[in-house]
């Protein structure tokens, strides 16, 4: 976990990564710099799997029993008090979205939402995970890229899509990344607290 603390934070976001990836993915960066611009404080959780080295993600169950862990460590610890996002890309926004409720979190922020499984088939979209944020009764932001090949996920009562420019690596709209997260943070000032 890495954490970096916002003077007189407000909240704290916690942001997980995705399945192949690591907490220096540039989306993740440009999140965690838009909250600290916000106030909030920001924890990058690394899932065991990555600090153990290896690149294959741990089966879902293990994946949201390490976050919930850090998460009430977190909580218990360094952000006792805060309100808490909870957030993530890719395979790490569907880890928040289950988690939600556990960790206490205020609102979900999802960046690369890996809504269809890879692939166009009628299998592929039959497996879609619009469960997952559609389970969600916080508010919440998903940033998508516009040819993201894992598809766009609809808005919904309570769920802000944001479309920037890109696709699943969201690596050439940071700007507009940043500019979802900022624009989107304040609008969950006094949930939690």
């Amino acid at each position: 976990m890495h954490l970096r603390a916002a003077d007189d934070a407000s909240a704290a976001l916690l942001l997980g990564h995705g399945a192949g990836g690591g907490v220096t993915a540039r989306d993740l960066v440009a999140a965690a710099e838009a909250a600290l611009a916000e106030g909030v404080s920001v924890a990058l959780v690394e899932q065991p799997y990555r600090v153990a080295g290896r690149r294959s993600p741990a089966p879902a169950r293990q994946l949201d029993a390490a976050w919930t862990a850090v998460a009430a460590h977190l909580r218990a610890g360094e952000l006792s008090g805060l309100p808490v996002i909870a957030g993530g890309r890719s395979s790490g926004a569907r880890v928040a979205c289950r988690t939600a409720g556990t960790v206490g979190a205020v609102g979900v922020l999802c960046l690369a939402f890996p809504l269809l499984p890879p692939g166009r088939s009628a299998a592929a979209t039959a497996r879609s995970r619009i469960d997952e944020l559609d389970a969600l009764s916080l508010p919440t932001l998903v940033v998508q890229g516009t040819s993201d090949p894992f598809g766009m996920p609809p808005p919904a009562a309570g769920r802000t899509v944001a479309q920037v420019p890109g696709n699943h690596g969201l690596r050439t709209g940071l700007d507009a990344v940043t500019a979802a997260v900022r624009e989107w943070l304040p609008t969950l000032r006094g949930r939690g607290s």
